[in-house]
C-alpha cells in the first residue's frame, strides 16, 4: 500500500473506503499497472466487460499507444468514450472531450507544444485511479476532471474555476489529426453533430481503422443548458441560420468539433453523462436514460465499484498486500474485454453492418483470439461461464453473418481485422464444451467449427490440408500457421469424438500430427519447407523480424516456436530425442545471449535468454519442464518471472496484455497450475506463490489451492494431497477442479527430485 501511495498520495482522500480500513476486494485494483512500458493498459473507470472505458488520450502516435495512455507524457489532450486493453495495434479512442478555459482550441497541439493545442499539462501528484473512478486537476487551466462508467455510458464531473470563458470542446477527429510526417491513426469517413436541445448534443462517426468500417454513435447531456454553443467543421464554424431547416443545429462532414461555452463560478461543477451505440443515436440516448436517468456521480461510481467486487470475489486469496494488488489487477484486466457488444435493447450491428437482436444471449466484441485462447477463456470456463457462453455465442453470430463461413480471427465491432493466425475461436469453443460452459448448440458450434477448418481459402489452410504443412513458398509466417493449425486441428478432433463423429475424430487426429513435418532432426528445431519437401536454406533460428512478410514465424523465432505442440508434448519430447534431451534443449532457450542484430527488437519485451515472456507463444514453455521429468526446473523460471515481470505498479507489465492474456498467465501460474493445452483434460502444475486461494466456480462449487511453508526461498513442491489424497503428478485431472476440492502442496526451498517426476501424459 505505502509504495502506491507514494506516488498519488491524494489517493486516500480520493477513496475514503481504504482510509476508513474497507477490505472489498476492489480496493486492490491499481489501473495504472501496464500504463508505463510494453503494458499498453488505460488507467480510466471501466464497469466488467463494459462497452464504454472512458479515459484519458496523452499521445496519438500510430503504434506504441494502442490504449490511448502513456505514463510518461506530461500532458492529457483529453478524454475519450471508448479503449482498448493491452492491443499492440490502435483502434477506439472515439468523442474525445476536453475542458478549456479562454478562447477555445480546436486542434490537440502536441506533446512538445501543447500550448499549441487543448492538450492539458498534468501530474501524477494530481492523479487519481481506482475501481470505477478517474480523476486528475488539469495544470493549464486548473480544472479538476473526475471520471466513473456504467456499462455503456459514462459520466464526467468537472469542476471549474471562476470564468467568463470556460468551455467544452466535443472533437469527433479524435486520434485522425495527422499529417505528412506524423500519419493520424485511421481515416475518418464520415461523421455527423446535432444539438437536440439546449444541454443534448448527439453524434456519429464512420471510421476506416484496424476494423475497417465503424460504426459508433453517442449521446451526450450537460447538467447545465449551454449559455453559448457552437459548432465547427474544418474550423469554420457553422452558423445556425445557414440551415434551410432550423429545429436542429447540425453538421456533418470529416472534422466536426461541437464547443459548449460557459461563464462559471469559483468551483462550479458542470457534469456531462455520455453513452454510446453502434446502432443509432435514438439508441445511445435510450442507454444513456436507462443507466444514468440523474446526476448522481457517487452513485454510478459506487454501483461500479459493486460489480468489480461481485466479479473479483470469484477468486478470494490469501497474501501480503502488494500480492492482493498485484493479483486482483491481474483479474481486473483479464475483465476488461471482451466487451460488451449491445444496447440495452439486445440490438446490435453485425459483421454484415445490418443491425440484429441478440436473442438469447448477450453480444460481444473484441476477440483478441490468438492471445487469449491460451489462458482468458480458460479461466473463464472455470468462474465466468455464462459469459463464457454468451462469447461463443457471439462468436457463433459472427460465423452466421460471415460471407466466408469463418469463424473470427480477432473480431472488433462488427469487423474482422484479420490479424494474427490460426482459428483460435476453435479452442475457445470447444475448451468451454468440454469444461461444462452450457448455453449454446454443440451441433451448430460443431458446423461452424468444422466448415472453418475445411474452409479451402484461408491462409495457407488448403496446402497445408494438402502438404501435411504450409509452404513456405507460398505463404508468410508458414512455421507458425503449420503448427497452431495442428494444435486447433486436435481441438476439432476433440470435440468431434465428444459429439460421437468417429470419422471426423481420425481425420483431425490424424492433421493435429502435422507439427512433426517440419521438425528438423538436424538441427532439433521447427524449420520452414517448400511445397517440394526442402528445407529453407540458409537458415538461422534465432532469425527474427517485425515484419510478417518476409517472416517464417509469427512474433517469434523458430527457438520459441519449436516448444509448440500442446497437443502431444510426449511427442515433440520423442523427436528431440527424450526427456533428458528436451531438458537440455530448454535450458540452452534461457541462457542464449547474442546482440541484438535483428529488426524490431524493441518490440521485444520480457526477455530470458530467448525466451520472451512479453509474447504469447513463449506462455506454455516453461511448463514444459514438467513433462520432461523436471518439475523443479519449471518452478525456479516461474517464480523467476513473477519476481521480475509482474506487480502492481505502473512498468509492472513486461508486454502488451493483449486482452488479459499477459494478466491471465499470472492467475493461472500463481495458483500453481496452467491450461498448456486448453481443450485437453487436465492442466500442469508448476508452482504456486500463494499461501492460500478459492476459486468460486459458476457451478456454485469451490476449488482450494493451499501451499505450506511457502516462502521466497520455499519455492519447490515436496509433496502434494488431491482431496486428501497423496498426488505425485504434475498433471492435475480437469474434472477434479471443476468439481471442486482441495489440492496441498508442501513447498519447501530444494527440488524434490522424486516428486512429479515419472508421471504419464493423461491421454
Amino acid at each position: 500500500m505505502r509504495s502506491f501511495l507514494r506516488f498519488c498520495p491524494l489517493f486516500l482522500a480520493l477513496v475514503p473506503s481504504l482510509a476508513q480500513g474497507d477490505s472489498a476486494l476492489a480496493d486492490y485494483i491499481r489501473p495504472f499497472v501496464g500504463t508505463k512500458g510494453g503494458g499498453n493498459t488505460f488507467p480510466g473507470p471501466v464497469a466488467p466487460f463494459g462497452m464504454v472505458q472512458l479515459s484519458p488520450d496523452t499521445a496519438d502516435d500510430l503504434w506504441d499507444n494502442a490504449a490511448g495512455y502513456k505514463y510518461a507524457d506530461t500532458s492529457i489532450m483529453g478524454f475519450s468514450m471508448t479503449h482498448l486493453s493491452g492491443t499492440g495495434i490502435p483502434d477506439r479512442g472515439d468523442f474525445l472531450f476536453i475542458p478549456q478555459i479562454g478562447e477555445a482550441k480546436l486542434v490537440p497541439g502536441t506533446k512538445e507544444n501543447p500550448d499549441a493545442g487543448y492538450r492539458a499539462r498534468y501530474a501524477h501528484e494530481q492523479e487519481s485511479a481506482a475501481a470505477g473512478y478517474y480523476q486528475v486537476t488539469l495544470l493549464n487551466n486548473h480544472v479538476n476532471v473526475e471520471l466513473t462508467a456504467a456499462d455503456r455510458a459514462g459520466l464526467m464531473r468537472l469542476t471549474f474555476p471562476e470564468s467568463e470563458h470556460a468551455s467544452i470542446l466535443t472533437d469527433l477527429r479524435h486520434f485522425l489529426n495527422g499529417n505528412a510526417d506524423v500519419p493520424g491513426r485511421f481515416k475518418l469517413i464520415w461523421s455527423h453533430l446535432r444539438v437536440e436541445d439546449e444541454a443534448t448534443v448527439t453524434g456519429f462517426h464512420l471510421i476506416g481503422g484496424w476494423a475497417k468500417e465503424r460504426y459508433l454513435y453517442f449521446a451526450a447531456r450537460y447538467s447545465r443548458p449551454f449559455d453559448g454553443h457552437r459548432l465547427y467543421s474544418n474550423g469554420e464554424e457553422i452558423k445556425y441560420n445557414t440551415y434551410r431547416f432550423r429545429s436542429r443545429h447540425e453538421a456533418a462532414g470529416t472534422n466536426l468539433q461541437f464547443v459548449a461555452e460557459y461563464k462559471t463560478r469559483p468551483g462550479e461543477v458542470i457534469q456531462i453523462k455520455v453513452a454510446v451505440s453502434a446502432v443509432s443515436a435514438a439508441s445511445a440516448l435510450q442507454n444513456l436514460d436507462r443507466e444514468i436517468p440523474d446526476w448522481d456521480f457517487d452513485r454510478v461510481r459506487r454501483q461500479t465499484r459493486q460489480k468489480w467486487n461481485k466479479e473479483l470475489s470469484r477468486l478470494q486469496i490469501e497474501g501480503t498486500q502488494d500480492q492482493k494488488e498485484t493479483f486482483y489487477s491481474a483479474m481486473y484486466h483479464c475483465c476488461l474485454a471482451p466487451s460488451l457488444y449491445e444496447d440495452a435493447d439486445g440490438l446490435y450491428r453485425g459483421l454484415d453492418w445490418d443491425i440484429h437482436a441478440a436473442s438469447g444471449f448477450t453480444n460481444y466484441t473484441v476477440f483478441s483470439l490468438w492471445d487469449t485462447y491460451r489462458a482468458v477463456h480458460p479461466l473463464f470456463a472455470l468462474i465466468q461461464a455464462q459469459r463464457d457462453s454468451d462469447m461463443i455465442q457471439s462468436l457463433l453470430a459472427h460465423y452466421d453473418q460471415s460471407v466466408d463461413h469463418l469463424l473470427p480471427v480477432w473480431g472488433l465491432e462488427g469487423n474482422e481485422t484479420w490479424c494474427m493466425i490460426g482459428y483460435h475461436a476453435v479452442p475457445v469453443i470447444v475448451d468451454g464444451f468440454l469444461k461444462g460452459v452450457k448455453g449454446f448448440d454443440a451441433e451448430r458450434a460443431y458446423q461452424a467449427i468444422k466448415t472453418t477448418a475445411m474452409n479451402p481459402d484461408y491462409d495457407g489452410l488448403s496446402a497445408y490440408r494438402q502438404l501435411g504443412w504450409v509452404p513456405c513458398d507460398q505463404e508468410n509466417e508458414s512455421v507458425s500457421k503449420t503448427l497452431e493449425y495442428a494444435y486447433d486441428d486436435y481441438c476439432v478432433a476433440q470435440i468431434a469424438k465428444a459429439l460421437g463423429k468417429n470419422d471426423d475424430y481420425q481425420y483431425f487426429k490424424g492433421r493435429a500430427a502435422n507439427f512433426t513435418n517440419l521438425y528438423d532432426a538436424s538441427i532439433g528445431l521447427m524449420r520452414p519447407k517448400d511445397a517440394q519437401g526442402h528445407w529453407r536454406t540458409p537458415f538461422n533460428p534465432h532469425f527474427y523480424d517485425d515484419d510478417s512478410r518476409t517472416n517464417d514465424f509469427t512474433e517469434g523465432t523458430s527457438w520459441q516456436y519449436s516448444w509448440y505442440a500442446p497437443q502431444d508434448v510426449p511427442g515433440l519430447i520423442a523427436l528431440a530425442g527424450g526427456k533428458e534431451a528436451f531438458a537440455a534443449k530448454l535450458d540452452q532457450l534461457f541462457t542464449f545471449h547474442q546482440a541484438d542484430t535483428n529488426k524490431g527488437m524493441d518490440d521485444v519485451q520480457g526477455r530470458i535468454g530467448e525466451y520472451w515472456h512479453g509474447n504469447e507463444p513463449s506462455h506454455q514453455i516453461i511448463y514444459l519442464y514438467s513433462y520432461a521429468g523436471q518439475p523443479w526446473k519449471a518452478a525456479q523460471r516461474l517464480h523467476e518471472v513473477l519476481r521480475t515481470q509482474y506487480g502492481n505498479k505502473p512498468d509492472s507489465l513486461s508486454g502488451n496484455d493483449d486482452c488479459g492474456q499477459m494478466s491471465a498467465w499470472y492467475i493461472f501460474t500463481v495458483l500453481g497450475f496452467y491450461p498448456v493445452c486448453p481443450a485437453s483434460d487436465y492442466y500442469v502444475i508448476g508452482s504456486p506463490s500463494l499461501p492460500k486461494a478459492v476459486m468460486r466456480l459458476s457451478n456454485g462449487r469451490e476449488f482450494t489451492m493451499t501451499a505450506a511453508n511457502l516462502s521466497d526461498y520455499n519455492i519447490y513442491i515436496q509433496s502434494a494431497t488431491l482431496n486428501g489424497r497423496d498426488w505425485n503428478s504434475p498433471y492435475l485431472p480437469a474434472r477434479a477442479v471443476r468439481e471442486g476440492g482441495t489440492l496441498n502442496f508442501q513447498m519447501g526451498p530444494e527440488p524434490n527430485n522424486i516428486w512429479g517426476v515419472n508421471a504419464q501424459v493423461p491421454e
